[in-house]
């Protein structure tokens, strides 16, 4: 019996011997994770467990204007001030200018010329004679360059209005091989002994041409 009892209190004291030799071990490997683990925590960032974003915004370099949208952009102003048109509406026009200029070989500024005398840059005018938008074409007499456009009400539509304007106009100076005959046909003022309509638009090309040389003097902008 007594035999029993101390095999008993052997294993007992084995087992309680066996615990608190694993509480110890356990200790000592937690004790390192617990003081120098967390305290490496940001150490351990650097050394590939957290990848933080290092990326630094460089300096955006702008986009340097060229010298045709410095001269677009003084044309336009002046065009807005003078004409009390909305700038944006403005620079709308002239672009569209310089593309129908470029297509038909027709210089853009006479072009806007035409525009301020025909219509004051207003793109719904339109006359008694059925003359219509910024360049006032009369569409009874291009029908034909209108086709592509999708007919007569396509003349409202400023863009339109310039493209079959310039057309136009680029038909007439081929065919009379002079500009102040071609501006007096598309006025249909061919008979005006003093060619005061293509003196108005000379008058305006040439407030235009002094701010595209002005234009040209700046120096470049970004």
């Amino acid at each position: 019996m007594v035999a029993i009892v101390v095999r008993r209190a052997y294993a007992g004291a084995k087992t309680l011997l066996a615990l608190i030799g694993a509480v110890a071990v356990g200790g000592l490997l937690l004790l390192p994770f617990h003081r120098d683990g967390l305290l490496r925590l940001p150490g351990l960032a650097s050394e590939g467990f957290f990848v933080p974003s290092t990326e630094v915004a460089g300096q955006i370099q702008a986009r340097a204007e060229t010298p045709v949208e410095r001269e677009q952009r003084a044309v336009t102003e002046f065009i807005a001030k003078r004409y009390r048109v909305s700038e944006g509406a403005v620079a709308g026009y002239v672009a569209a200018a310089y593309r129908a200029g470029e297509q038909h070989s027709v210089d853009p500024l006479l072009i806007l010329a035409v525009m301020a005398v025909e219509s004051r840059y207003n793109p719904v005018a339109e006359s008694i004679v059925g003359a219509k938008g910024l360049m006032q074409v009369m569409p009874k007499y291009h029908l034909d360059k209108l086709m592509d456009h999708g007919g007569e009400h396509a003349l409202l539509e400023p863009e339109v209005n310039i493209q079959v304007g310039t057309q136009i106009l680029r038909e007439y100076q081929r065919r009379f091989r002079d500009t102040e005959t071609a501006l007096q046909v598309y006025a249909g003022a061919f008979d005006e002994p003093s060619s005061q309509y293509a003196n108005k638009v000379f008058a305006e090309r040439a407030r235009l041409e002094l701010l595209r040389q002005k234009a040209k003097k700046q120096p470049q902008s970004v």
